[in-house]
């Protein structure tokens, strides 16, 4: 049975169906679902009873993954290539580090010199209700500024920052965290190296416009924000057990909704892909 796809919404994202991830993929199987993330931005795999080195298998056809040496407390210790998503405590009852990723708006790594080309998370234990991620499309959200916000923001450079939506609550995780990855200066406006398409890149991580004042720059960084998330724009997955969702992270931006009782699991793996260098250390 030949791929099939199905559009998520209208803004972004399809489902590819038809397809067994435990299974190796012929060059043209993975060509066809290459392309379609190009110009979906996310793609979601049902049903996928996949193990661990699968996972990293299948995400290598996209390019060189990242063993994480950013976030050194989230990496499965076994397999550095995958980043734990879970509430589960630590073996010693501490909650875990990361109980609270990913809940701002943001683009995965956009906080270190080599921002991540795409991500593909996998849901392992789903809680019966909520735990969902909304998804938003930057393409659509570059295209829609007036020229003049376009001209204004084309040379602008904004500051990301590692933080999380609830500080950690262990001093010495937040200083270690602090200088592993201090602040980036990333372009507000980047070029799709594969597509040639612009795209804002901004985020609830960015702390500041470089060469403003914070008070100068949080309008900016506000409204645009707001902008990219707008309903008209984004898709809002229900995670079900076993989906793979595999997104760009050039072209698409995230947010992890804590929507769900306490006391319910969610664990879910990632992997992570290089992307191409960019953005520069403030000095």
């Amino acid at each position: 049975m030949s791929i099939a796809v199905r559009p998520l919404s209208h803004a972004l994202g399809a489902e590819i169906q038809n397809v067994d991830l435990a299974q190796p993929l012929s060059n043209s199987e993975f060509d066809q679902i290459h392309r379609t993330f190009l110009e979906k931005g996310i793609l979601l795999f049902r049903k996928q009873q996949i193990t661990r080195e699968q996972h990293i298998a299948f995400s290598r056809r996209f390019g060189e993954l990242d063993r994480h040496d950013s976030l050194p407390r989230d990496r499965h210790p076994d397999y550095p290539e995958l980043l734990l998503v879970t509430n589960i405590p630590e073996k010693d009852g501490t909650q875990s580090a990361s109980k609270y990723t990913g809940q701002l708006w943001h683009s995965d790594l956009s906080f270190t010199l080599e921002p991540s080309l795409g991500s593909l998370l996998r849901g392992i234990t789903i809680p019966p209700v909520g735990g969902d991620t909304m998804f938003t499309n930057m393409y659509m959200a570059y295209d829609t500024l007036s020229d003049g916000m376009k001209k204004m923001i084309e040379p602008l450079h904004g500051i990301h920052t590692g933080k999380r939506k609830l500080l950690d609550i262990h001093a010495e995780h937040e200083r270690e965290q602090n200088k592993l990855n201090p602040p980036i200066a990333q372009p507000l406006v980047r070029v799709h190296p594969e597509t040639g398409r612009k795209a804002l890149y901004v985020g609830e991580k960015v702390s500041c416009l470089a060469g403003m004042t914070p008070e100068e720059s949080k309008p900016i960084i506000d409204y645009l924000v707001r902008h990219a998330t707008r309903p008209q724009f984004v898709y809002r997955h229900q995670w079900q057990q076993d989906d793979i969702i595999l997104w760009d992270n050039r072209c698409t931006m995230h947010v992890a909704l804590g929507d769900y009782a306490d006391g319910e699991i969610r664990h879910l793996e990632r992997t992570t892909v290089k992307g191409t260098p960019s953005g520069y250390y403030l000095q």
